[in-house]
């Protein structure tokens, strides 16, 4: 575990193997400790970087809202104290956001961009009123928020068998500061469309999606593809497949990784 500052603000990473640079980003209301696993298969060959973003693990809030832009600057800062100049990029959600606004700012240092159960599009109207909703409901009650939000992450029918692993996110989920919260919706509410980063093909990028996924509209995130040099790979299950479709998910990575 390793820190450095960013803009006054503690940013806590992991760095294990060598080789090619992967950095590995988690979604809302996760956290670094999220990639334990894909860390161990990775590190084999690989040199990969974990990283907490603003507000959440053991990284420090920046302020009242935690844009993309300043999680990207998080993640270049780390790159630069470890003098990596090109990197292979993988967000989860809210990762992915920050994997776009990164490739955006700094375009020369990703090698590969994946968006896993992620979208590069902007939220919509209704979206955004659900942001505000969530900031007034964690305000009010926040264990019944976290709760909810987590168990909402999945499929439907996975909710009971992966009763086990859900209550451990639930528990890293309780450990993310209200601030971290409200911040990172506030963040997640303002973000750039960033389509066209799909379209430009600078870089090979992958799309993991899942067609059961509560969160993200499977059939609206499809259209982002089209007419793209983009790669899509679609999973049976909800919104994480780092969990819901693990060993799938381990393959798609190594190859693509590769």
């Amino acid at each position: 575990m390793k820190n450095i500052l960013y803009k006054n603000t503690k940013i806590s990473f992991t760095d294990s193997g060598e080789g090619n640079a992967i950095v590995l980003l988690h979604g809302f209301l996760e956290n670094k400790k999220m990639w334990t696993e894909y860390v161990s298969l990775l590190s084999d060959k690989h040199r990969v970087i974990t990283i907490d973003l603003l507000g959440h693990g053991e990284s420090d809030c920046l302020g009242y809202v935690h844009s993309m832009e300043d999680n990207a600057g998080a993640v270049n800062e780390v790159l630069k104290h470890l003098e990596i100049e090109k990197a292979i990029v993988h967000g989860h959600s809210m990762g992915g956001y920050v994997g776009l606004a990164f490739a955006e700012l700094y375009p020369e240092k990703i090698q590969k961009l994946v968006l896993q159960n992620s979208t590069s599009k902007e939220d919509n109207e209704e979206k955004k009123l659900n942001r505000t909703r969530a900031i007034k409901a964690v305000k009010q009650n926040y264990v019944s928020f976290v709760s909810l939000a987590i168990a909402n992450l999945f499929s439907e029918n996975n909710r009971t068998r992966l009763a086990e692993e859900i209550e451990k996110v639930k528990s890293e989920a309780l450990k993310t500061p209200l601030q971290g919260i409200v911040a990172s919706l506030e963040g997640m509410k303002i973000r750039k469309d960033r389509e066209w980063l799909l379209k430009e093909n600078r870089f090979p990028i992958l799309l993991i999606l899942g067609k059961k996924d509560p969160v993200l509209n499977y059939e609206e995130s499809l259209s982002q593809v089209e007419n793209t040099t983009a790669e899509l790979v679609s999973f049976k299950d909800g919104h994480m497949s780092q969990i819901e479709n693990k060993e799938a998910l381990k393959t798609v990575l190594q190859e693509f990784f590769q």
